[in-house]
């Protein structure tokens, strides 16, 4: 089976780009290997549509996101089904998160869409040109690590940890914000 670890998101936005800096963490801390199965892992950034040749190439997907829920705090973690979605999510957060939503349908009407699982975080901010996550979605990366760690762990695979680097590390310190912010991103 090929299974795709895909991360979306735009990091230029917060905790929008939770997806992205969450697969490139795994990619940096982990090894993962398995005798029949091939896991790929991938930053699709916010690509949506223009990633439907690839994710067409694979038999599983797992798709890391902000999820957008109503009634719940910034930081809750998702794991769920793509089509056994929990009635609180709306999905209709910023325009990359309908984007996929539409791309996974489409594929879904063709008859493209592997078997498809959401990794997702509610954000607490999507503010424009801030690169790096509020301290309540950072604090939900030990969560999102264990569930997919479990996950990948159920599809027996052979997880190593090879480094522990954090999360905030692997954000590219020329991005960064040279002031201390609050919740709301606030001097």
């Amino acid at each position: 089976m090929k299974i795709l670890l895909l991360g979306i998101g735009n990091v230029l936005y917060a905790d929008e780009g939770i997806g992205v800096h969450f697969v490139n963490y795994l990619q940096e801390n982990y090894t993962f290997s398995h005798p029949s199965h091939q896991l790929d892992v991938m930053d699709g950034g916010t690509l949506a549509q223009g990633l439907i040749p690839i994710i067409c190439k694979y038999d599983y997907l797992i798709v890391v996101d902000t999820v957008n829920a109503n009634g719940v705090s910034p930081g809750e973690v998702y794991f769920f089904d793509f089509d056994k979605a929990p009635s609180e999510i709306d999905w209709q957060g910023s325009a990359h998160e309908v984007e996929m939503l539409q791309t996974l349908t489409m594929m879904e009407m063709v008859g493209d869409r592997p078997k498809t699982y959401v990794l997702g975080c509610t954000p607490t901010v999507l503010e424009p040109m801030t690169l790096g996550l509020t301290s309540r979605v950072a604090a939900a990366v030990p969560l999102m690590e264990t569930t997919i760690l479990n996950h990948l762990s159920s599809l027996d695979f052979e997880i190593t940890r090879v480094k522990n680097i954090a999360i905030e590390d692997l954000i590219p310190d020329s991005y960064k914000r040279g002031v201390t912010t609050n919740e709301n991103n606030q001097i």
